[in-house]
């Protein structure tokens, strides 16, 4: 677990400087309606740690618990095309940060304890499986934002 931590507050680190940068209108633009600007990309990545924080502080206490996540609705209801871009980025700088700390105060004994995504094609992770697979999502996804 502790490289996975070591990974996630670097790349925290290293994006939230590599997203500012980015000029706003860039950020904002939408490929097309249907599609989510940079910022929203970076909102599905707020709303991503949202369920993740929850999945890895309940799964320590209650196995095998469902926590499903609609990605559509969940970004449409935070409304990130419409706040501000350093607002956006700076949440999602808190909600990683917590995520590491909840990740480094874990017991090893947690590791493997079980967390139900809801998705029907797939089987119940452990919490160690949904933190590298927490890493891996968000590294694809800014392939969509840093181009």
């Amino acid at each position: 677990m502790q490289s996975v931590i070591s990974e996630l507050e670097h790349l925290i680190s290293e994006f939230a400087q590599k997203f500012s940068k980015i000029p706003d209108e860039e950020f904002m633009a939408k490929p097309n309606p249907s599609k989510w600007s940079k910022q929203e990309v970076l909102g599905h990545l707020i709303d991503s740690a949202h369920n993740n924080l929850r999945r890895f502080i309940v799964g320590q206490y209650a196995e095998t618990t469902k926590i499903i996540y609609e990605q559509d609705f969940w970004n449409k209801a935070g409304d990130y095309q419409n706040d501000m871009k350093g607002n956006v980025i700076t949440l999602w700088v808190m909600l990683n940060q917590k995520i590491c700390t909840v990740l480094k105060n874990m017991p090893k004994e947690k590791y493997n304890n079980l967390v139900d995504t809801g998705k029907e094609d797939v089987s119940p992770k452990t919490l160690t499986w949904l933190a590298e697979d927490y890493v891996k999502h968000m590294k694809h996804h800014f392939n969509q934002i840093i181009v």
